[in-house]
């Protein structure tokens, strides 16, 4: 078989395996197609062991290795939102990233990460001990925060707790750490409270 040859059969087998993707995550088939899939890869890397020479035949080689890629990614993703639920998971990566809203606790490490940055003045330190000092304070600047964008609604002070509480949880898991930086940020006309771990 040529190498021409070889490509009409990796195209073909494309179209075949992304429609057998289509009906297993619209629900029609019961089980992904793994070894198809499987098969894919495998011709792949043969493929990709061969040296071409004529550019034409590289072109083509190379637009059906990244159309297959995007396929791969977007199964990949599709996996995972079926695994995490209904979320968005690029949104909950972005959140947990960020430090912005609550996020599902993550499992305790062995090693927590190194916290490499102290309390900046623009945040308001929250520990158990003077945490009711503390929610007054960021309660009172998000209330400033919302006026100033012209919100009629507050955000009450029990809300103000309960986000804080979730972020001291999450990052006191994630960094071993007892107190937590809190700072009042306004991002794209929302009012947003961003956490840091800060060391003890």
């Amino acid at each position: 078989m040529t190498f021409d040859e070889q490509m009409d059969l990796f195209e073909e087998s494309i179209r075949k395996v992304k429609i057998q993707f289509d009906l297993y995550f619209s629900g029609i088939r019961k089980q992904p197609p793994t070894f198809e899939r499987g098969r894919l890869d495998s011709m792949l890397h043969e493929m990709s062991r061969v040296r071409i020479r004529d550019v034409g035949t590289r072109f083509r080689f190379n637009t059906l290795t990244a159309r297959y890629n995007q396929y791969r990614e977007y199964w990949s993703r599709q996996f995972r939102e079926r695994e995490e639920g209904p979320m968005d998971w690029r949104r909950r990566s972005a959140a947990l990233a960020s430090g912005y809203v609550a996020a599902r606790p993550t499992a305790p490490i062995e090693k927590p990460p190194t916290v490499t940055f102290e309390s900046p003045e623009s945040y308001v330190e929250v520990t158990q001990a003077g945490k009711d000092q503390a929610l007054q304070q960021l309660h009172s600047r998000i209330l400033e925060a919302q006026k100033a964008l012209g919100s009629a609604n507050g955000m009450s002070l029990q809300q103000v707790s309960s986000l804080v509480d979730k972020q001291m949880q999450t990052l006191g898991t994630r960094f071993g750490v007892s107190s937590v930086g809190f700072r009042v940020e306004t991002v794209d006309g929302k009012v947003k409270l961003k956490a840091k771990p800060i060391k003890n």
